[in-house]
């Protein structure tokens, strides 16, 4: 089966080797997507607004593979200060998907690429039947 891929223009992407989205059957994932925007962290220091940025930085990259935000199915949330900042990226994850909300994992790691990221998000999306 063969792949469909979009890249972002992140800095990482071409540097590492990676993609931000990757598309194959009625199936797509993400790279784990955070608030960087034009090379550099944006809304430093704020869990909801860097998690609102890296779920739309997911969601356009699911746009130019044929998916929109009801067809994401799962998410992963890694955040770097869980007791913190987990209701500010909960709060911001439920925005972002409304009536649609998909599987969610939460988890703590010790820290992301810049340590002014706070969080970072990966998506998955399943564009088959229902059923």
């Amino acid at each position: 089966m063969s792949a469909t891929r979009v890249s972002s223009g992140g800095p990482w992407e071409q540097r590492y080797g990676y993609c931000r989205a990757v598309r194959t059957g009625d199936r797509i994932v993400t790279a784990g997507c955070t608030s960087t925007v034009d090379g550099a962290v944006a809304h430093r220091g704020d869990p909801y607004a860097q998690t609102a940025t890296a779920i739309a930085i997911g969601l356009d990259a699911l746009a130019k593979l044929g998916a929109g935000p009801e067809s994401v199915i799962r998410t992963r949330m890694y955040v770097v200060d869980i007791d913190a900042h987990a209701d500010a990226v909960g709060t911001a994850h439920a925005a972002a998907f409304g009536a649609a909300p998909p599987a969610a994992t939460m988890v703590q790691v010790a820290r992301l690429i810049d340590p002014d990221l706070l969080v970072e998000i990966e998506l998955e999306a399943w564009l088959g039947e229902e059923g």
